[in-house]
This record gives structure tokens, C-alpha cells and sequence, in this order.
């Protein structure tokens, strides 16, 4: 069998014990690096037909070894037939369904050890060679795999070995993801796209990326999945990528998880193997293979930061802090810059001035990194983040990751949301249109919520465009859709952006719409600004003398979990021109929508569960759902 580059495997191989590092070497026949990045994705097109597809980009089954040991058992079969919106029954015996079905799933399961608790069950000989290997099964065995569950994560972060090597042993597991995504992948009704996650963590810092091929089966089935057993660093997986793509003629893009358990490390303008600068051949690179990043999930959600952001009132959603992957060490501030989407948006203007590319030229999304097999959104019907925080009475006192060094650096259940989704603006509902959507950035991100948000940016907009039925097509016609790039201005010209919001049918109404801009000044120090540009009951909320609009309000009754829709807006749109515009600097421009305040899944649990006397009161028991869309550029040059 041979390995990437060659990676071309041909035949089944029967299932053998053990299981597998991918010792590939991705660099042979490939060249260099700065002409395997030339290659560019779709041109973004202006298609009437395109309509928002809901997904997840990033859940975990039972053959992910934390997953598995953490007590999951659902598998394959059980996470698409839920995605689908079929009821299946959960980690802990209880029927489980959506509200509504996804569009879409990529079942992104670690490429690390993949089948480890699979392996341990059934007290596989070479798993038991190593000392490690032993502890684990002793532990499983014994009815404690969250211990042995803890005992991985942190292992993980030390950079250590694979168990076993075996490269049969994967290959059967990786091939069998592989057939179960095509059995379930039915075009125009659900999209299963084959993919999984390289899961770098050095030092307990998430570099982690899901990676998502465009193919099928008869392409996939060639290589098998690079992880960080074979490097863990980006830029050998990027090769890899690119290896990929010139063995097989397929496409595959990576998306980096939200950044804020990196320990700094997601969005830095160094080098990660030798700290040396970067330079134009590795933004080349990261802009090719990663147009997207996850800016929201269980996790914490990575738009931005209070201390980032002081003059953002809504900047503090989600944040989560407090530690890295493994409570390994705790975050400092001057980690806290190269963590969060926003101040890389920023960054990546810079190095474009100094580097002629930027290398932080993503769109963004959010999904859940759910590890029980069932993704779910819905702050009212939550599956959790794993199987101890599937909804049972005690499930807010979990402890998801705990730290071996520090209590304060666990990971708990109170700091968790009922997030994300992806949301991407695409011509149908299959492989090809939803991948080439995504790897041109037509894409959005929400916490959980199925609101849906649309933005054009040009120069020629009068506002009236937004009015119409198929206002989209107009909107395109004159300009770019998020995730395109607007052209130098010509003298007198200033871009306007038209955005669309509406709420989620079965969910609360918005609050607002607001545009993020982020600029480059002539002495070359980034700047940013938030926009009020649209925002319901405008005729009694006015903007006030420090230019914000004041709250909407609240309906919710924390008590008893519920909240009305007697404030808000079903719709929200914007014709916004903007007033600062200066044609000879760099800048980009996002959306984010927010809903009116409603009840956290904690909210939710403390009165079905008739907790009030033991949840404490300053739990967050109310949010404001958001959508945040993927960015449009302004380049003078």
C-alpha cells in the first residue's frame, strides 16, 4: 500500500487489528509551494437560484477516540439518519430528534487513533503494547472512560506518538466513512460531503482543522487522512492538500476551528514550526486552502473579544477564556490578539501591505463540534456537546475537559453554548454547489439559530434594488456578494452594501442589523468600527448621542424559560453607504445580526428539571442569537 504522495490505494482491505499514523510525506512531485497555491476556487457567480443551505460542518461519532471513550455509541448510520430529521435513540437511552432536518453533514471525525475505543473494546493485542494503550483499556474496562477520556486529551497535548501504527486497520475505517456518506447522500434533499479533522494541539493550544473534500467516494478512497501524527504543523497539511488535488484531480479545503482555546497560536504572522515571519508564499497557501474559519461553536464563539473590542457593547457573547485544549495553560491578554477573528480580519490587511497577499482572507461559519453523534442547535432541545451533556438533570455541573493541573482551566459545562451552524448561499443542494460555495466564501455563520443573512457590497446601489422579488440578482449584477472583493474606486465613488435579514421561522425575531469595519490607515495601524444600519421599532428606538441604538428590550421569563415575540422584526434590511470611506486604504466589511434576547439552554433546563434551587442564579440564562456573514474586501489596488 502505498502512501500520499502516492496515496493511491487500489481494493478493499479486510479489517485488521490495530489502527493507524499516516506517516505521509506530502511533499514529492508537488513543487513548490507558492505555485500549488496559485490554483484559485469557483469565481463567484450571480446565480437567482441560490437559496441558504443550513449544516454542520464539524460532529464527531463514536469512532473519534474522545468521542468513543467519553461513552458515545451512536455511530455513522445514527448521525446522519438524525441529521436527516429521523428520531433515533441517544448515548443515554432517550428518543432524540430535531425540530427540523439539516441540509447537509460533514462527519468529521478525528484522523488521530480514529476507532481507538472501538479497538480497546475488544482488547486489540497491539493496542496493548504500549503502556498508554494498557492504562486505556484498564480504564474502559472498568467502566471509567471519561477518566480514560481525560487521560487522551491530555496525552494529546504533549505531541506524543500514535498508539499503533497500522495502516490496514485505518484504511478499512476511513474507506467505510466513505460508503456511509454515500449511501446517505441523496442530491437536492441532504448532503453528506466526506471529510474529517486534523487535530494539532501542541501543547494543549487548538490548531485543530476539519478537513472537506469535494468529491466522492471512488476519490477519497485513495488517500487516507493526514493527521497530526504526521506533522503538526499547517503548512504539511496544507501540501498534503495539495498533493491531493494533483494525484486524484479532486478539490478539499480546511476550516480552523474558532481560536480561542489556541493559546494565541491560530491567527499569528509566524511561522508555526520555526517562528520565523511569514512570507507571501505561506499567505498564498493559507488563503487557498482555508477560505473559511469556524468563528462559533460549543466551545466559545471567536468573533471577537471585550478587551479586543472595548467600544463593541455586544462583543462579550460566548467568550470562553479562561484555558487552552487540555487545561494545559491558562490565556493570557497578550495571547488574546491572535485568537479571535476580528483582530485576524485586521491583521491580514497589514500583512497584505507588507506581503502583497493576505493570508487572513476567510469567510466564516459556525457548526457544533458535538461529539455524541447528534448535531443539534435548538437552546430548547439541545443534545449536548457529549453524552454527559445530553439533557438529564445533572448535566450542568459537567466538567467537558478537566485540566490536570488547575481546576480554574477545566473546561465546564456553564461555559458551553447550544452552538453553531453553517449557512451557505448556494445554486442546489449537493456536494459541488455546496463546496464551491463555501470555497468562495458565499457563507455565513450562526450560533444555533436558522435566521438567514445575504449581503452585496458595490458602488452603484440606490437602495431601491433591495425592494424587489429577486432583488438578489440585481444586488449581483452591479456588485459582489460577501465573501468577493470590491474594485479600486474610481474618483467619486463610494461602496454601499444592500443586506437582507430574516428571522428563523420557528425562532425569535431580530433586533438588528450591524456592518463591522475594519480599515488600514496611511501610517499603517488597523482600526475598527461597528455600524447600527438597521434595527426594529426604528420609529421608537433612535440612534443615540454616542451613535448607538439603544437595547430592544427583553421578553423573556428567566423563571419559567420563555419569551414572546411581542418586540423585534420579522425582517430586517439595509441600504448603508459608508460614511468614512477613504479609496487609498484597505478595508472589509461584515454583518452581524442580532435576535432579541431569548432563554440558554440552561434556562430551559432549570425549569424542566425544576432546578432553581441548586443552578446558581448568575448561570447565563439569557443571549442574543447572532448570525455573522463572511466578509467583503476593498483593495485599492
Amino acid at each position: 500500500m502505498q502512501r500520499l504522495p502516492g496515496v493511491l490505494l487500489s481494493g478493499v482491505i479486510a479489517l485488521l487489528p490495530g489502527l493507524t499514523a499516516c506517516g505521509n510525506d506530502p511533499g514529492a512531485g508537488l513543487g513548490s509551494k507558492a505555485s500549488a497555491a496559485a490554483r484559485t476556487g469557483p469565481e463567484a457567480q450571480c446565480m437567482s437560484g441560490n437559496r441558504a443551505y443550513f449544516g454542520d460542518t464539524h460532529l464527531h461519532t463514536a469512532l473519534s477516540p474522545d468521542a468513543g471513550l467519553a461513552g458515545t455509541k451512536l455511530g455513522l448510520d445514527e448521525a446522519y439518519r438524525f441529521a436527516r430529521g429521523e428520531t433515533v435513540t441517544s448515548n443515554t437511552g432517550q428518543k432524540a430528534a430535531l425540530k427540523r432536518p439539516l441540509d447537509f453533514l460533514v462527519v468529521a471525525d478525528h484522523s488521530e487513533n480514529l476507532g481507538l475505543a472501538q479497538g480497546l473494546e475488544t482488547s486489540n493485542p497491539e493496542l496493548l503494547k504500549s503502556s498508554l494503550g494498557q492504562e486505556l483499556h484498564d480504564l474502559l474496562k472498568a467502566g471509567k472512560g471519561r477518566e480514560a477520556f481525560y487521560l487522551l486529551v491530555q496525552w494529546m497535548a504533549k505531541g506524543s506518538e500514535a498508539l499503533i501504527s497500522n495502516d490496514a486497520y485505518m484504511t478499512n475505517v476511513w474507506q467505510m466513512n466513505n460508503t456511509v456518506a454515500e449511501r446517505y447522500n441523496d442530491p437536492g434533499t441532504f448532503t453528506s460531503l466526506i471529510g474529517y479533522e486534523w487535530t494539532s494541539q501542541p501543547g494543549g493550544g487548538n490548531l485543530h482543522r476539519v478537513v472537506i473534500f469535494r468529491d466522492d467516494k471512488t476519490l477519497t478512497d485513495k488517500i487516507l487522512p493526514f493527521s497530526a501524527f504526521d506533522s503538526e504543523d499547517a503548512e504539511d497539511l496544507w501540501a498534503f492538500m495539495a498533493a491531493y488535488e494533483k494525484q486524484t484531480g479532486g478539490r478539499v479545503l480546511a476550516i480552523p476551528h474558532n481560536g480561542n482555546l489556541s493559546s494565541g497560536t491560530m491567527f499569528l504572522p509566524q511561522h508555526q514550526k520555526t517562528g520565523v515571519a511569514i512570507d507571501a508564499d505561506y499567505a498564498r497557501m493559507r488563503q487557498r486552502f482555508e477560505p473559511l474559519i469556524e468563528v462559533t461553536q460549543a466551545k466559545g464563539t471567536g468573533e471577537t473579544h471585550p478587551l479586543l473590542s472595548p467600544e463593541d457593547e455586544f462583543a462579550g457573547f460566548n467568550i470562553v477564556d479562561n484555558s487552552n485544549l487540555g487545561g494545559i495553560k491558562p490565556t493570557t491578554p497578550e495571547m488574546i490578539p491572535y485568537e479571535y477573528a476580528r483582530a485576524a480580519l485586521r491583521r491580514g490587511l497589514k500583512l497584505e501591505q507588507e506581503l502583497g497577499v493576505n493570508p487572513f482572507k476567510f469567510g466564516m461559519v459556525g457548526s457544533t463540534d458535538s461529539h455524541s453523534s447528534l448535531p443539534s442547535t435548538a437552546e430548547d432541545n439541545w443534545w449536548g456537546k457529549s453524552p454527559a451533556l445530553e439533557p438529564i438533570p445533572e448535566r450542568w455541573k459537567d466538567v467537558l475537559i478537566k485540566s490536570a493541573k488547575d481546576a480554574s482551566l477545566d473546561l465546564t459545562a456553564l461555559q458551553l453554548g447550544a452552538s453553531g451552524l453553517a449557512g451557505v448561499w448556494a445554486s442546489g443542494n449537493t456536494r459541488t454547489a455546496l463546496w464551491d460555495a463555501m470555497a468562495r466564501k458565499e457563507v455565513f455563520g450562526t450560533s444555533g439559530t436558522r435566521l438567514t443573512v445575504r449581503v452585496y457590497g458595490g458602488y452603484d446601489y440606490t437602495g431601491d434594488e433591495i425592494k424587489g422579488a429577486d432583488w438578489a440578482s440585481a444586488a449581483c449584477a452591479k456588485g459582489v456578494p460577501m465573501g468577493g472583493d470590491l474594485m479600486a474606486a474610481a474618483d467619486g465613488q463610494v461602496p454601499s452594501l444592500l443586506v437582507q435579514a430574516r428571522k428563523d421561522p420557528d425562532g425569535a425575531n431580530l433586533d438588528r442589523i450591524q456592518i463591522v469595519k475594519g480599515w488600514l490607515d496611511d501610517a499603517g495601524k488597523t482600526h475598527e468600527q461597528v455600524f447600527d444600519v438597521s434595527w426594529s421599532d426604528a420609529d421608537q428606538r433612535t440612534r443615540g448621542a454616542d451613535g448607538k441604538v439603544p437595547s430592544v428590550g427583553t421578553s423573556v421569563n428567566v423563571r419559567e424559560a420563555t419569551y414572546t415575540n411581542s418586540i423585534g422584526a420579522t425582517n430586517l434590511t439595509a441600504h448603508w453607504t459608508d460614511p468614512s470611506f477613504d479609496p487609498s486604504q484597505k478595508a472589509f466589511y461584515y454583518v452581524r445580526v442580532l435576535e432579541i434576547p431569548t432563554p440558554t439552554w440552561l434556562a430551559y433546563d432549570r425549569k424542566n428539571f425544576n432546578l432553581y434551587d441548586e443552578m446558581p442564579d448568575n448561570a447565563p440564562y439569557t443571549s442574543q442569537e447572532r448570525a455573522y456573514s463572511s466578509p467583503i474586501w476593498y483593495n485599492p489596488s
